[in-house]
């Protein structure tokens, strides 16, 4: 009686507490990572998808599209613990024909990654994807599971009230009517004194589980940083956009503290902020702003029309952790003569374009612009006309409508105005950069030729694993920042030529192998179905040029 009495009362108040379910959450984004890269003597593409709830297991998916593996391990490394403090690597599974899947345990949130351990006749290679693992929902119980178990914990309380009535009475042995009276009374009185302890038991275990639940809601579910977007026109007639991050609530929330003095670098900018007009999506910028102190950033505007524009802001900070901050932006409409224009002065990586709004075609207004307008190669494809002359292809389309949750190859060729193959030059380090936006918001990602990960991430977590100490040393904010802005004004001023080499020397594997000079890849799987606008930008003759295409995912 002793043992199984707080056994029951044990089961009760999980019954109790698993039936109060939480409310659910979500974020805007792109979840999971894509890789596709070249390792060694293989070509790999990957995708991992990290849980929603941490502690939990992200689903990792390895397509060997180039070179003979015969096995796969991964395992999480976590920055603040580096390589001595994260776990065995676990095999993953060969599931068919150059495929391996597998489930790695993400134990705590923040800046982690998965290394991935090859081995086969082509030899011995390692690669690090960078990852940010965060709490993003709450589970909430099925109405019919939670009816069931409530059931099951109101029998077990009254098995508890029956057994503590009879135990009490277990005493009472003498026979006749006195005596069992006496047995009935004890009987009663300790059913009602073992009801109020019940009761008393389970009321603060309910309290606790509450307790537990605000705690996840304020401190464990993922919050982005607030950021605060200003546009104001100067009085030289050009427009700057000021933003800064709300840290209004850190010292009271540990999960939303950042430390901006810990910004690194991106390939070469210490941001990339994206800004398109909405509704129709019709104006696009890309622009890198300058820091002035750790919390306020600013960047001149191009010729941009008036109008509400959505701002994505992607920062990286020196744990690896990669962020978008987001905010909505009215930019005025500001009358300029031609040559109040000329004199504005932007970075000369920065770049915009005005376009045709999202569905609707100069001669088919009302109607979707889809990416139906040629056939290349037998398969269905899209073509834009860019700023300097030339044409952007997206080639190897697989289908007029794509698929959600399907991993892709997006390629696009560049021919220039006599239809020739176009040379295209690094953009920032790399073949392009290309931003993909689901026509209400709700769906944004940054990619890259390797991926839909950060460069500097990888750098990191990379120099991190590397690193034999136990724990991650604790920086000086301000030394930081003034490293890092000293490095940045030495850089801009490097040429174009000796800034790429630098760049391409912190990503390596950023070549693919295709032989193509004129084309650039992008890997990526839509998370929802919708309608998109991709923006796809590369840089020939010194010149940033963008390409916009339209697509629908079912």
């Amino acid at each position: 009686m002793k043992r199984l009495l707080p056994r029951l009362l044990f089961f009760c108040l999980f019954i109790l507490s698993t039936t109060h379910s939480l409310s659910s959450y979500a974020h805007v984004g792109s979840a999971g990572v894509v890789v596709q890269k070249r390792v060694g003597n293989y070509q790999l593409l990957i995708s991992v998808q990290p849980p929603d709830v941490v502690p939990g297991t992200a689903q990792v998916t390895v397509y060997v599209e180039k070179g003979r593996v015969t096995s796969i391990v991964g395992r999480p490394v976590f920055f603040f613990e580096g390589d001595e403090g994260s776990p065995e690597a676990e095999a993953l599974k060969a599931v068919g024909n150059d495929r391996y899947e597998g489930a790695i345990w993400f134990m705590q949130s923040g800046s982690t990654s998965v290394e991935l351990t090859l081995n086969g006749p082509d030899g011995k290679a390692e690669l690090v994807i960078p990852m940010m693992a965060n709490s993003t929902a709450t589970r909430e119980m099925p109405a019919g599971t939670g009816a069931g178990l409530a059931v099951m914990g109101l029998l077990l309380v009254a098995m508890l009230i029956t057994i503590i009535g009879a135990s009490n009475a277990d005493g009472v042995s003498k026979p006749g009517d006195e005596a069992t009276k006496k047995l009935g009374r004890r009987r009663l009185a300790g059913m009602v004194v073992g009801g109020v302890v019940l009761v008393m038991v389970l009321s603060g275990g309910r309290m606790w589980w509450n307790s537990w639940a605000d705690e996840y809601r304020t401190y464990q579910l993922y919050k982005p940083v607030p950021l605060i977007s200003k546009a104001i026109p100067d009085d030289k007639g050009q427009v700057v956009l000021t933003m800064q991050p709300d840290t209004t609530g850190f010292s009271k929330n540990w999960q939303r503290r950042r430390d901006f003095n810990l910004l690194v670098p991106d390939h070469g900018k210490l941001m990339h902020t994206f800004l398109v007009r909405m509704p129709g999506m019709d104006a696009f910028a890309h622009l890198h702003a300058t820091r002035r102190d750790s919390l306020h950033f600013e960047a001149r505007l191009p010729n941009l029309p008036g109008g509400r524009y959505l701002l994505f802001t992607d920062v990286v900070y020196r744990s690896g952790y990669a962020e978008t901050l987001t905010d909505t932006v009215d930019i005025p409409a500001v009358k300029v003569s031609a040559a109040q224009a000329a004199l504005r002065t932007v970075d000369p990586d920065d770049s915009y374009l005005l376009t045709e709004p999202m569905g609707v075609k100069q001669e088919a207004v009302g109607k979707l612009h889809l990416d139906n307008d040629m056939v290349a190669c037998g398969k269905p494809g899209a073509s834009t006309r860019l700023t300097d002359g030339s044409t952007m292809i997206w080639t190897d389309k697989p289908s007029p409508i794509l698929n959600a949750g399907e991993l892709y190859t997006l390629k696009f060729a560049v021919a220039d105005p006599a239809g020739k193959a176009a040379k295209l030059e690094p953009y920032l380090g790399m073949g392009g950069h290309a931003a993909i936006l689901r026509s209400d918001g709700t769906v944004y990602i940054h990619l890259h030729p390797v991926g839909t990960y950060s460069m500097a991430s990888e750098t990191m977590l990379v120099n991190r694993i590397a690193d034999t100490s136990r724990t991650a040393p604790r920086l000086n904010g301000a030394r930081f920042r003034d490293s890092i802005d000293t490095y940045l004004t030495q850089f801009k001023a490097k040429p174009e030529t000796e800034k790429n080499a630098m760049l391409a020397l912190q990503m390596p594997g950023m070549d693919h192998g295709t032989g193509i000079n004129n084309m650039v890849t992008f890997p990526y799987a839509f998370p929802r179905p919708g309608h998109y606008r991709i923006w796809v930008q590369v840089k020939r003759n010194g010149q940033v040029q963008t390409g916009v295409f339209d697509t629908q995912v079912k």
